[in-house]
């Protein structure tokens, strides 16, 4: 595997969103495939369209959080029916989530943004931030893990 700088990652998944070229769901997505380079088209970037602003400005589950945990079944989820891989997705995806949550004690982009308006420099910032640190995480435990299987 060729060295991955988690740091490298984390400002690159936040200059797209700060830049305004992808929000935080598609940054993340984007910023992972192409920093592992994963023989994926561009059709996995648009699948994360819909989940910025808490799912379609719903204000639900945070779109960088979905994000990652989008990324990470790129690396560990299954294609094939009844293929037990998908335990190790959820596994991770479930650690993702719970550190994400320790950290901000909520993953409800709703609670996240209380009191902000949407677009704002306050808002801008958080969701930059956050888009950051999970693109970061995601590429932590995605080295992690690729680290144990290649032993």
């Amino acid at each position: 595997m060729a060295e991955i700088d988690l740091e490298r990652i984390r400002k690159k998944a936040e200059a797209y969103y700060r830049d305004g070229e992808f929000y935080c769901s598609e940054a993340i997505v984007k910023t992972i495939r192409d920093e592992f380079n994963m023989p994926v088209p561009d059709d996995v970037i648009a699948m994360a369209s819909g989940f910025p602003v808490g799912m379609g400005g719903s204000g639900c589950t945070c779109g960088a959080l979905v994000g990652g945990i989008m990324a990470l079944g790129l690396f560990f989820g299954r294609t094939e029916p009844g293929d037990a891989k998908v335990q190790k997705a959820m596994e991770l995806a479930k650690e993702l989530h719970d550190n994400f949550k320790e950290r901000h004690r909520s993953t409800c982009c709703r609670v996240l943004t209380k009191g902000m308006e949407l677009g704002s420099p306050e808002h801008m910032a958080q969701c930059i931030s956050f888009t950051g640190e999970v693109a970061e995480e995601t590429a932590r435990i995605i080295v992690r893990e690729l680290r144990s299987v290649r032993g």
